[in-house]
């Protein structure tokens, strides 16, 4: 029985049961506030998920040297050790209206040399520097389209910025002044990342299909479609490029290899041993990381997966429960777990090496409803984000959160970092930390 007709089955199964535009965008610096270094009690609810220390008291120490975060063309997706040890005492904050249903998305910021870009919630693009100056506002959008509140993906090269969105348009702008060079309508919304690779671009969209897109005018090089379900995810879809082959994930937890040039299948690889209506609907994948050996990547089904990029085989799978993106660092990958576990992991065979408690200092009533959204390693620290708009700072050597600050009441985005800046998205603003 193939998994479609095993998932019409189920559904029907289950459906027979009760069930401005102003020169200065900033605001003036303020204080953040930084919560008290409280101990909890630890909680093991679920006996599935990693939720125990182990090795808590072996030290890591990084060798690798770090480098100054770039942004156009991260083919494999590892964020590394960034050169960035900000005090993060101060914040400003860009204004802009409201995004509808934001903790459903992973919208980010797109970075042109020290400028930055993003959107509002009727789908206008804006691009300001770093002295928080207005460069350009342009929207392109009809009025019903604009009623739709459109979420937009970026990419660019530093000559132009590709946009695609949940509203099945993309469309290319020159990223000096924002100006349209073509758009074009999809048959499918888009749900992932954007690739650039010399001419071309590559964005999946809602049927589970890779597309590959000329620069030059938008027209469809080719295309390759997956096993598709009928069940939406809002979760972002992800891939990554090395060599000349381009590797990505479905919303049913499939690995695909493809041949850049020809659009050819070289191989799939299936992670979920069966599709059931609940799996399709909540399962979560991280970003795909890669050394340009193996592929990286964990789930929210307690599975992080290790798999060889030539075979598509898989090279060894452990459970970690988290669908944030991991980073590469040595021989070292660096993972957060859903449940707040900081957890290191032997890169070539899979063995974890140390995990430690960092919402230890959250309260015991609160800390099940709280979840990290996104992190980077800095110099020293590493800097986590977190669904009830905290911001965590942890020694990379101890494992040990050394502070929380209180940056909102709400969900923020995964941190970026520009320069000495630290940015975090919120449904209604950019903040900016220094």
């Amino acid at each position: 029985m193939s998994k479609l007709n095993f998932l019409v089955i189920t559904l029907i199964l289950f459906s027979s049961c009760s069930f401005n535009k102003n020169s200065k965008f900033w605001t003036s610096s303020q204080k953040i506030n930084e919560e008290k270094n409280t101990n909890f009690k630890e909680i093991f609810p679920k006996e599935e998920a990693l939720k125990k220390e182990f090795n808590s008291n072996l030290k890591i120490k990084l060798t690798t040297k770090p480098v100054n975060k770039t942004y156009s063309n991260n083919y494999l997706n590892n964020n590394g050790r960034l050169n960035f040890d900000g005090n993060l005492k101060k914040s400003s904050r860009y204004k802009f209206s409201k995004i509808d249903n934001f903790s459903h998305y992973q919208p980010e910021i797109s970075f042109f040399k020290n400028n930055v870009i993003f959107f509002d919630n009727k789908g206008s693009i804006l691009q300001f520097n770093d002295q928080s100056k207005l460069i350009w506002k342009n929207n392109y959008y009809s009025k019903s389209q604009k009623k739709l509140r459109p979420i937009l993906q970026f990419a660019n090269n530093e000559k132009y910025l590709i946009v695609a969105d949940n509203i099945a348009k993309y469309y290319l702008l020159d990223i000096q002044n924002g100006k349209l060079i073509w758009s074009k309508k999809n048959l499918a919304p888009f749900n992932s990342q954007i690739k650039i690779y010399k001419d071309k671009f590559f964005v999946i969209d809602l049927t589970n299909t890779l597309r590959c897109f000329s620069i030059k005018d938008g027209s469809e090089l080719w295309s390759l479609k997956t096993e598709n379900s009928l069940i939406r995810t809002q979760k972002k879809l992800s891939m990554v490029i090395v060599g000349k082959k381009i590797y990505f994930n479905n919303s049913i937890g499939d690995i695909s290899a493809v041949d850049i040039a020809k659009g050819e299948l070289l191989w799939q690889l299936p992670t979920q041993s069966s599709l059931v209506y609940e799996s399709a609907f909540s399962l979560k994948t991280s970003d795909i990381i890669s050394d340009k050996r193996s592929l990286f990547f964990s789930n929210n089904k307690n599975q992080f997966f290790s798999v060889d990029i030539n075979t598509g085989s898989f090279n060894w799978e452990n459970k970690i429960n988290s669908d944030l993106r991991s980073t590469i660092i040595d021989d070292i990958i660096i993972s957060i777990s859903l449940e707040g576990y900081l957890i290191i992991t032997d890169k070539r065979s899979g063995n974890i090496i140390r995990v430690t408690d960092i919402f230890q200092n959250f309260k015991i009533k609160k800390r099940s409803k709280i979840k990290p959204t996104g992190f980077i390693v800095g110099l020293n620290k590493i800097y986590l984000s977190t669904s009830n708009g905290r911001l965590l700072v942890i020694d990379i050597i101890t494992g040990k959160t050394i502070s929380v600050l209180k940056i909102d009441s709400e969900k923020i985005s995964k941190p970026f970092v520009l320069n000495k800046n630290l940015f975090l998205i919120k449904d209604n603003s950019i903040i900016k930390l220094n």
